[in-house]
């Protein structure tokens, strides 16, 4: 059975370009357009995996990360946070809010997908 990735960003051209590249990967994708979305989303799809933009409208990725991870239903999900903001402190607080893994925009595609099949091994 497909595994199945949520991946929440607000960037309609990157999300149909990471939703066609993990598709002829093999994963399905839902997709959510907002911090809110994503939360609900998660919630009631159960995906394997999360990728997770950090600059989202009405609810930014960490605090999106942080809700899920403390949630007992989906604290086991691994999140990538996935942004343009490549500063260490934003990779610390990532780490703080519990997110997987963090990668930075513009990505390297196989790099994502390396990472994602990492963390669905785990």
């Amino acid at each position: 059975m497909a595994k199945k990735i949520l991946l929440v960003d607000d960037e309609p051209e990157l999300v149909e370009m990471v939703k066609m590249r993990l598709a002829a990967n093999g994963f399905e994708v839902i997709t959510a357009g907002d911090g809110v979305e994503g939360l609900e989303k998660a919630r009631s799809e159960k995906p394997d995996l999360i990728i997770l933009d950090l600059m989202l409208p009405k609810m930014n990725g960490y605090e999106v990360c942080r809700l899920l991870k403390f949630e007992e239903k989906t604290g086991k999900i691994p999140i990538i946070l996935f942004s343009a903001r490549a500063q260490e402190s934003d990779k610390a607080t990532g780490k703080d809010v519990g997110a997987d893994a963090y990668i930075v925009k513009p990505f390297e595609p196989q790099a994502l997908i390396a990472k994602i099949n990492e963390l669905l091994k785990g």
